[in-house]
């Protein structure tokens, strides 16, 4: 890509963002390899130089000397100090500390000058004043011009030597938080946000091809009687024991209901769900997988491997297991039907939609027919860039180390299914998508900053072969879909991914209720009386201005052409960074343009930025 006067001033941008790896262990469901600090450009008027830098998590509180710093950007030896980050002070890091930028004199006040005054230099300015809060803005934008005309060139040591105090405090999670916000993937889906917003939006005051019924309303509670029982089921071959929640009436109708949970959830996640369903006939049996809920996460002894081998949190075989757990379970349940007195007729099999979050909107497509494919998963894992990687495409490569590369989960008795903030990137190949030929009803939240739009909701609901329906959540997030009652009211609280309050999303729960009860109708006699409720009218009917809610079954003309340009880009070589946020400027939209302008400067080059690890566990935590 050839390099304009405007990309030359983005890059003296990017090297003021050159990032030092850190990691501060907490207790596990905080445990984190932090990202890094976002301390280039940190200097000021020449006066009392720091001498060393304090790192703040919370209470947490760590001391770093410059000095300490400087013999290992010398040497690449690492100081006793420095031992608890020796894992994360690689060459790479010494090649960071040590990289300068030279600047003629004469011209580089007026480069800083361009820079500040920018969009980018805003954005830079604002996150920096997040970062280290007893600094003013003026000591900041004296800082940059200061570090600029140091006669040995830009560096980053030499910034923090120009810092005009003793210790520099950093907040490190606003660094986490900013640099959570400048991953591309949530670049991308923010971008897609306001195309998707206005052109799947329709005009509700115009006449409806097919009026909605006014004797139905599948959102209200229903009519009928149920109970709620938990069971479990052995399995001998792989010595799992799987537990259950069964809903069901005396008088069970119409196909049978399965849940499947996310990572690190469990079987009361979509409780609100699964209540409503059965209050209307159905029967639901909402299952755990025992290797990758809530339990075994909390279980799990600390380990600071996790941050470089996501198998250690995700075992490989849970992408094999969990499929079978829902097949081994219908087996169960088709044998009680047939056997136990009391059950006959109870469970429906042979017909069943199949309901997923996250990981369990994975599990319900291998089941549904899409075959795994890992053969090209080894090398995107290799070649993944820290910071462009969401928690979804970091916790994919898990499944690296499974002997079975193109494993066929399929069931036939999963006739349809709904998959809400799904969980796919690289599993099922190029192709493997295109194996699902049953009814398919993806959710994808907009501001989903576990499993991004693009990479797991868009580019999956083009390869489906079959009818099939995208609800796009305009600024949802990737628990929004849940029940309130079993999330964790903290993890709305957290910087790196801030879920929304309950109370603005109950509109969603309540067309959820609506349109999952309809989609699911759709395999009995009354399909015809809820097809209307699989609507654009009756989904965007429940927006609010801070959630409008979108339906379609095929996507607008810009966004396929986008996506058609993305994947000539991946077809023709791996695309960098700036390539992605580039072919972006194909959605012609004002809001895409600021943000891709507030950004690029971040992701031009960014191989060369020192490496970042995080661990996804504070994001995966359903409850």
């Amino acid at each position: 890509m050839s390099q304009s006067p405007a990309s030359g001033v983005l890059s003296v941008t990017y090297r003021l963002l050159s990032f030092i790896s850190c990691k501060v262990e907490r207790e596990i469901s905080l445990k984190v390899g932090l990202l890094s600090l976002g301390l280039a450009a940190l200097s000021a008027l020449p006066s009392e130089a720091a001498e060393r830098v304090i790192i703040r998590v919370g209470p947490l509180r760590q001391s770093i000397e410059l000095t300490d710093l400087e013999l290992f950007a010398q040497t690449g030896e690492v100081p006793d100090t420095l031992r608890l980050y020796e894992r994360f002070l690689s060459p790479q890091v010494q090649r960071s500390l040590n990289q300068t930028l030279d600047l003629d004199p004469s011209m580089s006040d007026r480069i800083i000058t361009d820079v500040i005054d920018s969009p980018n230099g805003e954005l830079l300015l604002d996150a920096l004043a997040r970062i280290a809060p007893n600094l003013t803005m003026p000591q900041l934008q004296a800082a940059v011009r200061l570090a600029a005309i140091q006669s040995e060139g830009l560096s980053v040591l030499g910034i923090l030597r120009a810092i005009p105090q003793d210790t520099l405090e950093v907040d490190l999670s606003a660094a986490i938080a900013l640099a959570s916000q400048l991953n591309i993937s949530n670049l991308e889906s923010r971008s897609l946000s306001g195309v998707l917003e206005k052109e799947l939006k329709m005009d509700l005051s115009a006449p409806l091809s097919v009026p909605l019924p006014t004797d139905i309303d599948p959102a209200a509670k229903g009519s009928v009687d149920f109970f709620m029982r938990s069971v479990s089921f052995y399995d001998d071959d792989r010595d799992r024991v799987i537990a259950a929640n069964i809903y069901r009436s005396a008088d069970p109708q119409g196909p049978l209901v399965v849940f499947s949970h996310g990572f690190g959830a469990d079987r009361y996640f979509l409780n609100y769900l699964a209540e409503h369903l059965a209050t209307h006939g159905l029967t639901v049996v909402s299952i755990e997988h025992p290797g990758s809920n809530v339990q075994a996460l909390m279980e799990m002894p600390l380990d600071p491997e996790i941050a470089k081998t996501p198998s250690r949190l995700l075992p490989a075989s849970e992408f094999l297991d969990r499929p079978q757990d829902v097949s081994f379970v219908l087996d169960r349940l088709a044998e009680t039907s047939r056997s136990v007195p009391g059950y006959k007729d109870v469970f429906n099999t042979e017909d069943v939609t199949i309901i997923g979050h996250s990981l369990g909107g994975y599990t319900g497509l291998a089941l549904a027919g899409a075959k795994l494919d890992l053969r090209s998963l080894e090398s995107f894992c290799q070649d993944i860039q820290p910071l462009g990687v969401s928690p979804a495409d970091w916790l994919q490569c898990a499944a690296v180390s499974l002997d079975d590369k193109q494993a066929d989960l399929s069931d036939p008795r999963i006739k349809q299914v709904i998959a809400m903030n799904t969980l796919t990137g690289q599993l099922f190949g190029e192709a493997g998508l295109s194996e699902v030929r049953v009814p398919t009803l993806l959710l994808t939240g907009t501001q989903d900053g576990v499993t991004p739009t693009l990479d797991h909701q868009l580019l999956p609901f083009e390869q489906l072969a079959g009818p099939k329906y995208l609800l796009a959540v305009i600024g949802g997030t990737h628990l929004s879909t849940g029940d309130p009652d079993n999330v964790n009211p903290a993890l709305t609280q957290l910087p790196f991914m801030p879920e929304l309050q309950p109370k603005l999303t109950e509109n969603l729960r309540q067309m959820l209720r609506g349109v999952a009860l309809s989609f699911v109708a759709q395999r009995s006699p009354v399909a015809a009386q809820y097809k209307p409720f699989l609507s654009s009218a009756y989904v965007q009917s429940f927006s609010t201005t801070e959630l409008p809610l979108r339906l379609v079954e095929t996507l607008p003309d810009s966004v396929r052409s986008w996506i058609m340009l993305t994947e000539r880009l991946s077809a023709s070589q791996k695309p960098n960074l700036a390539d992605r946020l580039t072919s972006l400027s194909y959605l012609k939209t004002l809001e895409n343009k600021t943000q891709i302008q507030k950004s690029i400067a971040v992701h031009l080059q960014a191989s060369q930025v020192a490496t970042v690890l995080r661990s996804p566990l504070p994001f995966m935590i359903g409850r």
